[in-house]
């Protein structure tokens, strides 16, 4: 048997200590790396919802959501994430979030 695959070693990382944000933004990521596109999605929506918010995970979703093509669910979390965002004073992730959102000007629509 091979040596455990990153998403593998986090996971066994996160059942040790699963409120660990970063682990499951790493996890969203992995998954996303693999097609698992559902699967990155529900992880970054549970780091949206997280009080305080998981900045970085608004970004990363958004983009996903570009990807698969859903443009008006992506600018909704754009818009939430810059609030966010600003609110945690993250002003650099504020700035790409609404470099992001610019960029889709009216696609979508």
């Amino acid at each position: 048997m091979g040596e455990p695959s990153r998403r593998e070693k986090i996971e066994a990382m996160l059942a040790e200590d699963p409120q660990d944000c970063f682990l499951q933004y790493s996890l969203a990521l992995e998954l996303q790396k693999e097609d698992r596109c559902d699967q990155s999605l529900q992880y970054f929506q549970r780091l949206m919802d997280h009080s305080p918010p998981y900045v970085p995970a608004f970004l990363m979703a958004g983009q996903l959501l570009v990807q698969l093509q859903q443009i008006h669910h992506a600018r909704q979390v754009l818009r939430t994430g810059i609030e966010a965002a600003r609110q945690q004073g993250e002003t650099h992730a504020a700035g790409e979030m609404s470099e992001l959102l610019a960029q889709l000007g009216s696609l979508g629509e």
